[in-house]
């Protein structure tokens, strides 16, 4: 919570310094905002993935079933892994359905990545190159459970973040940031993949399984290792940097109201998930 209102803090004042109005922060990545479904659909911004890199999902409305397990089911909108479940069998996909039964949020089935080690990729665009980043940073996820497919994200106790940003040459860093430029120009993004080695990350040789873009956090700053001064260094060099990219944001760009449609979403999510949590009580 500390290090979220630091982001929040250094944001608005470096929207203040540059003259720009911080609220323009949620015209970042506007023009990947499904307006009619009110979210940043996960199968939009698949269809923005190489087919070398996509891992497979499809809506999950019962008239399809994987040929192979296991599979992640999660909700069309969700991000930092909120929502998402794994079903090992097919007994458990029906049981998640069923659970499910009365929502009237969209859910799809994303097929297991093959990579060994997952990464999580954290971008800002560089203000005068969109192609190009001002900031990136590559975190390794790993996980002290003994689940061979378990799902990590910042409220599972078993997952552990390692910022391995400084192993990586300047040429290695380089190679990276094309792959996610190659993926979307987006303002700001996290992006996770999972892949055999960092060497096969490097060269491309890896899947994607989730892109965050409505408010990415810099996994960066979970890693245990990395000093307090580091990631308040980083907090402030990475919200200039944003604050720069926001400054640049078309005056003609469509105007998307996604705040309020992301505080419903997030809302009926919350209420349908306590409801299914006193359903298994």
């Amino acid at each position: 919570m500390i290090i979220r209102i630091l982001l929040i803090l250094s944001y608005v004042v470096s929207c203040i310094r540059l003259c720009v109005k911080p609220w323009y922060y949620f015209r970042l990545n506007a023009p990947y905002f499904n307006e009619s479904k009110g979210l940043f659909s996960k199968l939009d911004i698949d269809r923005l993935i190489p087919n070398q890199w996509r891992v497979e999902q499809w809506v999950d409305d019962g008239t399809r079933e994987p040929t192979e397990f296991p599979v992640f089911v999660k909700p069309e909108w969700g991000q930092n892994s909120r929502g998402i479940s794994r079903a090992d069998n097919l007994m458990q996909m029906q049981q998640l359905r069923l659970q499910r039964k009365a929502s009237n949020m969209r859910y799809l089935v994303q097929e297991a990545a093959r990579g060994a080690i997952e990464f999580e990729i954290f971008t800002i665009a560089n203000h005068q190159n969109l192609a190009k980043h001002a900031v990136l940073s590559v975190t390794q996820v790993n996980n002290t459970s003994s689940a061979k497919f378990p799902i990590n994200g910042i409220y599972n106790e078993t997952t552990q973040y390692h910022d391995i940003t400084p192993k990586l040459s300047r040429e290695q860093l380089e190679k990276i940031s094309q792959h996610a430029s190659a993926i979307g120009k987006f303002k700001i993004s996290r992006l996770g993949v999972r892949a055999n080695s960092i060497a096969a990350l490097v060269a491309g040789e890896f899947e994607v399984i989730e892109i965050n873009l409505f408010v990415p956090m810099p996994l960066v700053l979970l890693c245990q290792q990395r000093r307090t001064i580091d990631n308040i260094r980083f907090v402030f060099n990475a919200m200039y940097a944003l604050a720069n990219v926001t400054k640049q944001i078309p005056k003609n760009q469509p105007h998307k109201a996604i705040f309020f449609r992301k505080l419903g979403l997030m809302r009926q999510h919350t209420i349908k998930e306590n409801e299914v949590g006193n359903e298994s009580h």
